[in-house]
């Protein structure tokens, strides 16, 4: 027998197929105690009378070079160094807030969040993965996560980092925090009656809400628009903020609102860029009242109705006509 098969047998006691049962490297961990590093980390363990998204005054329990630990009654959290606001002792009580790290473990912070649990408000994308949703600062170290099943199925409705959302926050089944669309029933608390002298003013406001025929937004008066697609000058985004004009005041104080200006006004612009099309093409173009929408609003950034309302203003003053299928300034020939 070799030297190693000797040794071997010493250490396995001659018993067939017995291991060497090597120890890891000893340590200490954030507690200070000894630990094997090449053994099996002990699962962790939660506190069970504490969770994500509380605010509550704990006592300072003792201090490791990382940081401090922290205790309420029986529970204990880790309160990181860099999430303390000054230098803490033990039996100081400090103000903090609950929320699970990189780790998937409790730890407290000092920082207070912009939204607290269950309460919402406008927070800012800070960025975007498009397999898991979007990041929110909600004013903590760690980025509150809006799920992409809460975002619209068509990725250029998605929010830009920048834009603003209007959240609450939640704790998921397993207790893990993350932010959620505000519900209509949170909306109608916020919301305030807008006056029928609203009607044609110009207001700002941030989509919170995308469907399929339209927006919903929330002004920075407070009221609630709705803004239907074909009164949109670009397709509008969750997030993003617009200035709109007040078209028609409901009677519950919702108002709907329009990108573009009042139609007497816009019939005008679409006129003259009509005109100036058909300058430009030798006073005759390929487009009519029959034309298909799509092919309208690609050529001419403007919707079917609108183009038909600028057409007949132009053949009502008698400044263009139409016949087989094409638009003629009158009086042009086309080449």
């Amino acid at each position: 027998m070799n030297q190693r098969n000797q040794r071997n047998s010493r250490h396995q006691g001659n018993r067939p197929g017995a291991r060497i049962q090597r120890k890891g490297r000893v340590q200490r961990d954030l507690t200070g105690k000894l630990i094997q590093t090449g053994a099996k980390k002990r699962p962790y363990t939660p506190p069970a009378g504490l969770q994500a998204g509380m605010q509550l005054a704990m006592t300072v329990e003792r201090e490791i070079e990382p940081g401090y630990f922290l205790r309420a009654g029986e529970d204990e959290v880790f309160l990181h160094r860099r999430e303390a606001e000054r230098r803490l002792s033990p039996g100081d009580e400090v103000d903090v807030f609950l929320y699970h790290d990189h780790e998937n473990r409790l730890a407290a912070t000092m920082e207070q969040p912009y939204v607290g649990l269950n309460e919402y408000g406008w927070l800012e994308v800070v960025d975007s993965m498009p397999q898991m949703g979007v990041f929110l600062d909600n004013g903590i170290g760690k980025d509150l996560l809006l799920f992409v099943d809460d975002l619209p199925k068509l990725k250029f409705e998605w929010p830009r980092i920048g834009d603003r959302l209007l959240v609450s926050l939640k704790r998921d089944k397993l207790g893990r925090l993350l932010a959620k669309p505000v519900t209509e029933e949170e909306i109608n608390k916020i919301a305030v009656p807008a006056p029928d002298s609203a009607h044609n003013q110009w207001v700002e406001g941030t989509v919170y809400k995308v469907i399929k025929d339209g927006a919903f937004l929330f002004t920075d008066d407070e009221y609630v628009m709705f803004v239907h697609r074909e009164e949109m000058t670009e397709p509008l985004r969750l997030g993003q903020s617009v200035r709109c004009r007040v078209s028609y005041v409901r009677e519950d104080g919702r108002i709907n609102g329009s990108m573009r200006v009042r139609k007497e006004v816009q019939y005008g612009e679409d006129a003259d860029k009509l005109l100036a099309y058909l300058t430009q093409r030798g006073g005759a173009m390929p487009y009519t009242d029959d034309t298909q929408p799509d092919v309208i609003r690609e050529k001419f950034a403007m919707s079917k109705s609108a183009f038909k309302r600028a057409l007949g203003k132009l053949m009502k003053e008698r400044r263009v006509e139409q016949a087989d299928g094409w638009t003629r300034l009158m009086g042009e020939v086309r080449e």
